[in-house]
């Protein structure tokens, strides 16, 4: 049976009239001639078009009505690509490589149109053989999701693999992690291993690996040189630091945020720049970067119970009742400005505190400090027993709240951990 994934109806048709299928090398005749590989289509798609990727690397769409012919210029009948046998390299030291679904080092299979995590060692090498010059990578595949399917039990997952490693011979851990919601991750590992003596890089790809504009192997290329030239020590975010493959970032974990949809370098350090810049030919640290140094004592549970509630005028206040109803223990506001919320909020934020929830104050604003002391509105809500939470991030802020609720007995503990400077998420 010929392999048509995402094609339906007419354009299934085209290509079952024409023997042609997904992975097959065409050569197609329509305003001009194509050649290309045909590419699989989403389960969404219209049924007018077919899709080729060009030697150039670009993907090119073709209406079927303007397509005078098709013709197969080779099969994807192909063998099994054969990998050469990892040469491991004494001298070199040794990384571990967890995957957690992200497109980093993926190829596309042609013959079934599925996107396939390349993992293994020896396909690593293959796919990106820069690799083998720095280190000796290890890999283990910890589960297979896209990250905005990622949930708290699954920070705790990756946490515990990575602290089952501190004692090991790895000189660092890369962790493959989609984009969407690896600024969330990376606070979690930097709460619940606070302290940890090596360096772990969480890196992603804006673009995947098929792609002639791809950051996947730059960034994970960068990332390793990262782990083995830095002796730092922490979790990082190792993406792309300008839309250019000039220089790649490592952000600190818990100050780090995504800023834009598409762009190579979408993620930004808040407040400042990033820890370190990996440029070709050396690993640079920022003078200005400081992080609160600590002893390893992981503390490894989440308690999603937090709630993030963004105001804006004509916020219901009656949200905060159903917060409360439902059985949260935390509200992390998003407020105005300095940290303020409307008037209309303060007798739903009383009913709060009265029930023991702890509440802490963040800024929409990107960057600057809450400040709830400069205004008659920001005092209120100091007396109403809201806590100001100084440049912390919003994001960071709900992850720490998640991260103290899941580590503290009552509401007194986890105030006292929210106001800690635990991983640098209060900085300068």
């Amino acid at each position: 049976m010929l392999n048509h994934n995402g094609y339906r109806g007419k354009s299934l048709a085209f290509l079952q009239k024409n023997n042609v299928r997904i992975g097959d090398v065409v050569k197609v005749m329509a305003d001009s001639s194509y050649s290309g590989i045909l590419m699989p289509r989403y389960e969404y798609s219209d049924d007018e078009h077919v899709v080729l990727k060009l030697k150039s690397g670009y993907n090119i769409g073709l209406e079927i009505d303007k397509i005078k012919k098709i013709e197969t210029e080779s099969s994807a009948n192909m063998k099994k690509e054969t990998l050469p046998q990892v040469q491991v390299d004494p001298k070199l030291p040794k990384l571990l490589l967890i995957s957690t679904g992200g497109t980093i080092a993926s190829k596309i299979d042609y013959r079934t149109g599925g996107v396939t995590p390349a993992l293994t060692a020896a396909e690593l090498n293959a796919a990106v053989p820069e690799l083998g010059k720095i280190a000796n990578i290890d890999t283990e595949v910890l589960f297979s999701e896209y990250s905005e399917n990622l949930l708290p039990e699954h920070w705790k997952k990756i946490a515990e693999k990575i602290d089952s490693c501190i004692r090991s011979e790895y000189k660092g851990i890369i962790v493959a992690h989609g984009t969407d919601t690896m600024q969330y991750t990376a606070a979690a590992l930097s709460f619940a291993l606070a302290g940890i003596p090596i360096p772990v890089a969480l890196v992603g790809s804006q673009r995947s690996s098929d792609r002639p504009s791809s950051d996947a192997a730059l960034n994970l290329i960068s990332a390793a040189k990262f782990l083995v030239e830095s002796n730092a020590s922490g979790i990082y975010v190792v993406m792309h630091n300008s839309t250019n493959d000039d220089d790649v970032a490592c952000h600190w974990g818990t100050c780090v945020r995504k800023n834009h949809t598409s762009k190579r370098n979408a993620f930004q350090t808040i407040g400042g720049s990033p820890a370190y810049i990996v440029k070709s030919d050396s690993v640079e640290k920022n003078p200005q970067f400081n992080y609160v140094k600590r002893e390893y004592a992981p503390r490894i549970n989440f308690d999603r119970r937090v709630a993030l509630v963004k105001y804006y005028p004509g916020l219901d206040p009656k949200i905060i009742d159903y917060i409360i109803s439902s059985g949260y223990k935390a509200i992390i506001f998003e407020g105005t400005g300095l940290g303020h919320i409307g008037k209309i909020m303060y007798e739903y934020v009383g009913k709060a505190k009265k029930k023991g929830l702890f509440m802490g104050m963040t800024s929409q604003c990107i960057d600057g400090m809450v400040r709830m002391t400069v205004y008659e509105s920001g005092r209120d809500l100091l007396n109403l027993g809201i806590i100001p939470l100084s440049n912390m991030i919003p994001e960071t802020a709900l992850v720490k709240a998640m991260w103290a609720l899941g580590n503290s007995k009552n509401s007194e503990g986890v105030e006292k951990l929210m106001k800690e400077n635990i991983a640098s998420e209060f900085s300068d």
